[in-house]
């Protein structure tokens, strides 16, 4: 009776085996929503649920102005307008202002005098539509007709005017400060003297945007010999950054590998226009090929670098301690643009 007992019981465990529990080698096919290790952040799957949005008190929005640069900075106090378009683009600088239903800015800053990014200072200075308190610079003389009628209507108008250099820190509100990397004092004496020749992109203002654990590096046009002094003169605590705005709009006279490496972000946005718009606009090819590679290497996901021609207007919203990055357009377009300046090199 007791071998009979015991041969039934092997036959049942034998059973239950093969019915339900697997072996070690079997994949888990538990439903996603279910198994958030199946989920990844990068998921890009058009059934896949969209990412929680964080709620904080900064909003960084780089608007979608074509070739130029416009970045608006909003605290729960302050607006802020980190350069302003291109002079045909001021449409779509004042639509984007529109939408974000902005009309008063606590401090406009102008990274340098190229049209790309003080043309559309002038339309803002001029619309009784909007109210600007104070306009900051890198105080280095231009003789360009734009730098010359913004420096009148700012006097014109008695709205201050500040000089940024490194070793400035900007209160936005809340919180939120804005320490200035770069011009050095130093450069700025040696160019307004004549004994240094003007290089507006390498004396762009250049400065990390720092809301408690969050940070954002703004880099104007600067190219590789200011991220190279950058570097050198600042510990690398105080250059990392969760995000890259990429320097002269993606090209490869920017983003260094080491500058990179030490900022080590973890996503790019690039202000760029259309490839193809022959009438002044993107016909330099931004992104370039290089700073894209550097980007991939350095472990930046080719989904979180962003391009305001493929992924529109881009929205930040952080809480100091976390962050969301939100584009108007999900497109993952990095890889084919690689793909294609490849091919255009052969």
């Amino acid at each position: 009776m007791k071998k009979i007992f015991l041969t039934i019981l092997t036959i049942l465990m034998f059973t239950c085996t093969g019915c339900g529990g697997g072996n070690a080698n079997s994949q888990n096919t538990e439903p996603a929503e279910n198994n958030p290790s199946t989920v990844t952040e990068n998921a890009t799957t058009e059934t896949e649920k969209p990412k929680k949005q964080v709620k904080g008190n900064l909003k960084i929005t780089m608007l979608n102005v074509g070739q130029g640069d416009a970045i608006l900075v909003q605290t729960k106090t302050q607006n802020i307008l980190i350069d302003t378009s291109d002079m045909d683009e001021r449409s779509k600088l004042v639509s984007e202002l529109d939408k974000a239903g902005v009309t008063t800015f606590d401090k406009i800053i102008l990274t340098h005098p190229h049209a790309d990014h003080i043309g559309g200072i002038e339309k803002l200075l001029k619309d009784n539509k909007y109210t600007i308190k104070e306009v900051c610079d890198n105080g280095i003389a231009a003789t360009g007709k734009l730098y010359l009628n913004y420096m009148k209507e700012l006097k014109n108008q008695n709205i201050k005017h500040t000089v940024l250099k490194a070793g400035d820190v900007l209160d936005f509100g809340d919180g939120v400060t804005f320490n200035v990397l770069y011009p050095t004092q130093d450069l700025v004496d040696a160019v307004n003297s004549g004994a240094q020749k003007t290089d507006p992109n390498n004396e762009s203002v250049v400065g990390r945007l720092v809301y408690k654990k969050f940070s954002m590096m703004f880099t104007g046009d600067a190219e590789k010999p200011v991220e190279s002094n950058i570097w050198a003169d600042n510990d690398a605590k105080n250059l990392k950054c969760n995000i890259l705005k990429a320097g002269h709009h993606g090209s490869y006279t920017a983003s260094t590998e080491n500058f990179v490496q030490t900022v080590k972000p973890s996503y790019v946005l690039i202000s760029a226009g259309e490839p193809t718009d022959k009438r002044g606009g993107n016909t330099y090819g931004h992104p370039h090929l290089e700073p894209l590679e550097i980007y991939l290497a350095e472990g930046i996901p080719a989904e979180n670098i962003l391009w305001t021609w493929k992924n529109g207007t881009i929205v930040i919203v952080s809480n100091g301690k976390d962050f969301s990055v939100t584009p108007e357009i999900e497109e993952d377009w990095v890889n084919q643009w690689i793909q294609e300046k490849k091919a255009a090199k052969k």
